[in-house]
């Protein structure tokens, strides 16, 4: 079960193959998470996003929570934070704040992102250490890559099999290339109705987490919003999913297909 959350905010990651005309998102949104591990409902995580101003810059705040609940976290224990601050126009990552308890696996840490000099500072609070990373103007944190990608893409150029590589920088493990591959349209069954959503699959490391380097699907709803839908993976131990709960202050309407 550990980094359950990081998942869920890659989960509308998008390919940029175009500019869209109509904003995906806006202040308020908040979407939440129902997480289950093999037949235990493990958690719930949430994502929040706020308009604000950092340091005389309109940015949006998104605050991405993750808790273990009920018997789930007798056995594993999981309490984490992310934040990300970026920009309203650009898209662009400024901060981005990391604070985890999963099962005693503490981080506590914060990038800042300097475009001027093309650099990003990590401060890892926990050990007192601090590194420095180069960057270039279209690096993504782990939680506006998702928020970027969503406002950028053209649905029409979109062929099957068709993958996208990202440049991320979230952890002191520095920067690295996140790839996603379109698997096409699908109709999910959700307790919303059903909903058509567009299926991806991340490519990610086998092995640590995740059985197979493809173990991991994930589901947006194809219509302006491209909200997550469903994720799921098959782990190193076990199997998990998560769906989507509960949802408020979407920027368009959300489409459902009523039998």
């Amino acid at each position: 079960m550990k980094r359950i959350l990081p998942l869920l905010l890659l989960l509308s990651v998008l390919p940029v193959i175009g500019q869209n005309s109509t904003p995906a998102f806006k202040n308020g949104e908040w979407l939440k998470f129902r997480i289950h591990y093999g037949i235990l409902n493990a958690s719930y995580a949430t994502m929040h996003l706020t308009s604000k101003t950092l340091e005389g810059v309109p940015v949006y705040h998104v605050v991405g929570q993750g808790k273990t609940t009920g018997f789930a976290s007798i056995f594993f224990k999981v309490d984490d934070t992310y934040e990300s601050y970026f920009g309203r126009g650009n898209g662009r990552p400024y901060k981005f704040i990391r604070k985890i308890d999963e099962g005693g696996y503490t981080k506590d840490m914060q990038i800042e992102f300097d475009y001027d000099t093309r650099k990003a500072v990590l401060k890892d609070h926990k050990n007192g250490t601090q590194q420095d990373f180069k960057i270039h103007d279209q690096v993504q944190d782990l939680i506006s890559a998702s928020y970027f990608l969503r406002n950028n893409y053209n649905l029409d150029e979109f062929v099957e099999g068709q993958s996208i590589d990202l440049d991320m920088l979230f952890d002191d493990d520095g920067m690295f290339r996140f790839q996603l591959k379109y698997l096409g349209k699908e109709i999910l069954r959700t307790k919303f109705g059903k909903v058509e959503c567009l299926k991806f699959r991340p490519l990610v490391q086998s092995g640590r987490v995740f059985k197979e380097k493809e173990s991991l699907t994930l589901w947006v709803s194809n219509d302006l919003n491209k909200i997550p839908i469903r994720i799921k993976a098959d782990l190193a131990v076990g199997s998990l999913k998560a769906d989507l709960e509960a949802y408020n202050g979407l920027r368009n309407q959300f489409k459902i297909i009523m039998n």
